[in-house]
């Protein structure tokens, strides 16, 4: 696929419905975010791992993985299946909203760093971006859900607060491996949240 097609297919899937047009109901909706989660968790391990590569070791040692390494600014997207699949859509939506609303902000963050390490890596770079443009955009996508039902939206938060600008280049690093392993997690846990509103509010 060309560049230019693959950019309007993208935006094809971000964008909102225009104006004028007649509102779309709340089961097109939640099929619009099922499908921009499905299109997401195609591309997560790829940013992964090209995150990873970039890094040098051991980030970028064969089978690294360090699942210890947490961000308390970061939600993990862990849960305890009994936990998760018991909550109503107002709280899965909820904290799907919170968590990939502090997914912008880090992956942001996460791509000003590696500007910085790793400035000849366009890339990694764009796949940050573009990672970043995704989030974005299934909040909006969420948003659209949570209106049609008549949910209360999150308040919009600093997740990042203060950061530390002399971090070291480990400590960038370590902070990016978590960010792009969590936005893979949380779309994944998007893509089954969905599914069960897609099944519960079929078209």
């Amino acid at each position: 696929m060309s560049c230019p097609l693959a950019h309007l297919c993208l935006l094809t899937l971000l964008l909102p419905p225009l104006s004028s047009a007649a509102p779309i109901s709340l089961a097109e909706s939640i099929s619009q975010a099922y499908s921009l989660a499905l299109y997401m968790q195609k591309n997560t391990s790829v940013l992964l791992q090209t995150y990873l590569q970039y890094q040098g070791s051991p980030f970028s040692d064969p089978g690294f993985s360090a699942p210890e390494l947490q961000l308390s600014s970061l939600p993990p997207a862990t849960a305890f299946f009994k936990t998760w699949r018991t909550l109503d859509d107002g709280e899965r939506l909820s904290l799907a909203q919170g968590a990939f609303l502090a997914l912008t902000q880090h992956l942001q963050l996460v791509r000003d760093d590696q500007s910085d390490l790793n400035p000849g890596s366009p890339i990694l770079l764009a796949q940050l971006g573009t990672a970043r443009l995704r989030a974005q955009g299934l909040l909006g996508n969420m948003a659209a859900i949570m209106t049609a039902l008549g949910l209360p939206m999150p308040p919009e938060e600093d997740t990042l607060g203060l950061v530390t600008f002399g971090a070291s280049a480990f400590e960038r690093k370590c902070l990016g491996y978590v960010v792009t392993r969590e936005y893979g997690h949380w779309t994944d846990r998007a893509v089954r949240d969905l599914a069960l509103l897609k099944a519960k509010y079929p078209a």
